[in-house]
């Protein structure tokens, strides 16, 4: 079972994200607050659940939080001022949006740039330690996969519904057989350092 708070005193905000290894499409992370009281033995790090039980925990999530909110920072912002601080800023962008303020962050890792004064705690493996950090990286895990099942259809040689953007086997033989689409983060190595890439 899942941790329910690093305190017992503050409104505690977990927050973790989504799609940092991909090739293509946005990092999505989203920021949950949880009562204190909060139980759900079903409740873990995203990736140790299937897609059916990470959607079907979204909406207990989103009615039982006391807030929450998901921020988006796309591929072209990664590019730019790279993944680590596009992370963070999608962290930052789910913050701004809560209703409630909260007094502490847990952060799923173990670097964080600081939000406001806020005090953080960064937690190796959060996502498997505390309650409210599992269901942050379940929300930005589902919206993010949201997006890339809907960008599939528009760029289907690609696989996204399948591979969510990560680089499969099968993602990148589509982008050695025809080239990047709009949505590749151009920053990333899309292919291996032995392969050219015309882009």
């Amino acid at each position: 079972m899942l941790k329910s708070y690093f305190k017992k005193t503050g409104v505690e905000a977990g927050c973790d994200e989504a799609g940092r290894g991909c090739l293509a499409g946005p990092v999505h992370a989203a920021a949950v607050i949880l009562p204190k009281n909060y139980r759900n033995k079903w409740l873990n790090d995203s990736k140790k659940l299937s897609d059916k039980d990470r959607y079907e925990l979204r909406p207990e999530i989103e009615a039982k939080a006391l807030a929450w909110a998901v921020g988006v920072v796309s591929h072209k912002e990664i590019d730019d001022i790279n993944i680590l601080n596009a992370s963070f800023l999608a962290m930052h962008r789910a913050l701004d949006q809560l209703t409630l303020r909260p007094e502490r962050l847990l952060i799923d890792g173990n670097r964080f740039k600081a939000y406001g004064a806020i005090p953080h705690e960064c937690i190796i493996k959060g996502d498997g330690k505390y309650l409210s950090i599992a269901a942050a990286s379940i929300l930005a895990k589902t919206y993010r996969d949201d997006f890339m099942l809907e960008a599939a259809k528009t760029y289907p040689v690609y696989a996204w519904e399948r591979n969510m953007g990560y680089p499969t086997k099968l993602h990148r033989q589509a982008i050695r057989e025809f080239g990047v689409c709009p949505l590749h983060r151009l920053s990333y190595q899309l292919l291996p350092a032995q392969l050219a890439l015309e882009l």
